[in-house]
């Protein structure tokens, strides 16, 4: 995110008011001036029921093999739109790194599955519920 930030003020804090106007960022001008306000593409402000968490390893994990899986097409829609070597040189670390977080995810997942019955594999909360 702050990365993502950086590069937004980067963009914007030389605009003229003609382009701000010219480019539809009046609206968003008139709230937050230039300032980095976490919302997304859509025009939706950040909030925190954005972070879920259950207590239970499957589901949090799996939840967090989406929510990487999200933020690399986020990041490879943000790579056909721009052309900027400055802008798409630190989104392709994002990138990577959002691939690596996948996969050490992914390792987890596989390790708490491990350690299930594989009878029993969805059928309880090993955290709360005994056998």
């Amino acid at each position: 995110m702050e990365i993502v930030s950086a590069i937004l003020y980067q963009l914007t804090r030389n605009l003229s008011m003609k382009e701000i106007k010219e480019s539809g960022f009046d609206t968003y001008f008139v709230d937050h001036t230039t300032g980095v306000y976490p919302i997304a593409a859509s025009g939706v402000p950040f909030s925190a029921s954005t972070f879920q968490s259950t207590g239970d390893a499957v589901t949090d994990l799996t939840e967090d093999l989406a929510a990487e899986q999200k933020a690399r097409t986020t990041y490879d829609n943000i790579l056909r739109l721009a052309d900027d070597p400055d802008v798409r040189d630190p989104i392709k670390f994002l990138r990577a790194r959002e691939i690596v977080h996948f996969q050490r995810f992914g390792e987890g997942l596989r390790m708490v599955q491990d350690m299930l019955d594989s009878k029993n594999f969805y059928a309880f909360n090993p955290s709360f519920d005994r056998k």
